[in-house]
């Protein structure tokens, strides 16, 4: 059975930082494609960041880019999200996912999941 367990969230003020994590267990971690989507209240699952198998290539949507860094251990079964210079629109509850093929322009859609975290709400206060 896979499950893939997010950290706890939590509330932090603008300019903040935060780190989640996501452990997975149930499957060959090494060769799945992991990647982190949100949603807002109101609005669409929207991804956020993935990373390759070996970690070696990242890509995130425009709205993180430079403020969020996705990374990966493979010997913990761990893929992190850490998220800087966050705004009160990065309020939303944060998933992890993982895709059994690579990353390719499929990863930037939920379809192309094959498993998902239960989510954590990050909150951003003003």
């Amino acid at each position: 059975q896979v499950q893939l367990v997010e950290s706890r969230g939590g509330l932090v003020q603008a300019g903040g930082s935060l780190r989640l994590s996501c452990a997975a267990s149930g499957l060959t971690f090494g060769t799945y494609t992991m990647g982190w989507f949100r949603q807002a209240p109101g609005k669409e699952r929207e991804f956020v960041a993935a990373i390759s198998v070996g970690g070696s290539v990242t890509t995130y949507a425009d709205s993180v880019k430079g403020r969020f860094t996705i990374s990966r251990d493979n010997a913990k079964n761990t893929v992190y999200l850490q998220m800087n210079s966050l705004k009160p629109e990065d309020t939303a509850v944060y998933y992890c996912a993982a895709r059994a093929r690579g990353l390719t322009a499929q990863a930037m859609g939920i379809s192309g999941y094959n498993y998902w975290g239960q989510g954590t709400q990050v909150t951003v206060s003003s």
